[in-house]
């Protein structure tokens, strides 16, 4: 579990693009093992409407309380963020706002096509809250085909009342079928060591292959403070080395799983593994 200490030119050049244009990133918020990696790769995962989420949810470091009006520059600035970057592929996601009337979907959808405006052949993924607003809300958001839709399970149905706020496992499950059924790649991923089993494990994943989701991710949830959900177990690199296996043999054309793994990780592997397909 133990991370190389951020570093060199590119982490640097990122930190200060982040903190001169005022955006927030999930990297930070959620206190990233991987951050030190992603940024000294160039790359981040952006965190758009504020950094205060409506929700609660156990496992997440992400602060809960009111949120601040969303920002109307807000997209601009990380279109131009992206293309100072270079990046070919980026990452959004954002937190919960059920204060809004859509969820927030809205300006999520001109997030996207701001993106793409400014940065032509960037391709994009979409890592989204479930909006409790239906079919209308996650329609904005398909219409502007990024490349991939992810909306994570966070944990097996099981635990999922004792860990998520709000969100249920069927509603989800809904929603990824939905985002399938689009012709958007579906992407979804769960935290292990919560006290699943692996049998549990095995039926998360044969319920997002009926779903049509093809991008799994599966890592280690670490308790971020004494107020969130305590870790009942560590789970072993050779048993995150099997659940890929099993899940490239169920049907996911792409599996990251490993003890370090966060639902970004990696995130621009997967999409020409998917377009090649």
């Amino acid at each position: 579990m133990k991370v190389d200490m951020p570093h060199g030119l590119n982490y640097s050049r990122v930190k200060n693009l982040i903190v001169n244009k005022k955006l927030n990133t999930i990297c930070v918020s959620g206190n990233c093992p991987n951050k030190g990696e992603c940024w000294s790769a160039g790359t981040a995962t952006f965190m758009i409407l504020g950094n205060k989420c409506t929700r609660n949810c156990k496992f997440c470091q992400v602060y809960t309380m009111r949120p601040d009006t969303a920002d109307k520059d807000e997209p601009e600035r990380i279109a131009e963020a992206v293309s100072i970057l270079g990046l070919k592929h980026c990452v959004i996601t954002s937190v919960a706002r059920d204060d809004l009337p859509d969820g927030g979907s809205e300006f999520w959808a001109e997030t996207i096509r701001t993106i793409k405006k400014l940065n032509p052949g960037v391709s994009i993924e979409a890592l989204i809250p479930d909006f409790r607003r239906g079919i209308k809300a996650l329609d904005l958001i398909i219409k502007e085909r990024p490349e991939v839709i992810s909306h994570n399970l966070e944990t097996v149905r099981r635990l999922t009342p004792a860990v998520r706020c709000l969100s249920t496992y069927n509603q989800s499950l809904e929603l990824l079928k939905y985002i399938a059924a689009s012709g958007i790649v579906a992407k979804s991923g769960i935290m292990a060591g919560l006290g699943e089993t692996e049998d549990e494990v095995m039926e998360t994943m044969d319920d997002l292959i009926a779903a049509g989701v093809k991008v799994f991710v599966i890592g280690q949830y670490l308790q971020p403070s004494k107020k969130h959900i305590k870790v009942e177990k560590y789970i072993r690199p050779e048993t995150f080395k099997w659940y890929r296996e099993e899940g490239l043999k169920k049907g996911f054309t792409y599996v990251e799983s490993g003890p370090q793994v966060r639902s970004s990780y990696h995130a621009e592997r997967h999409v020409s593994v998917n377009q090649a397909g």
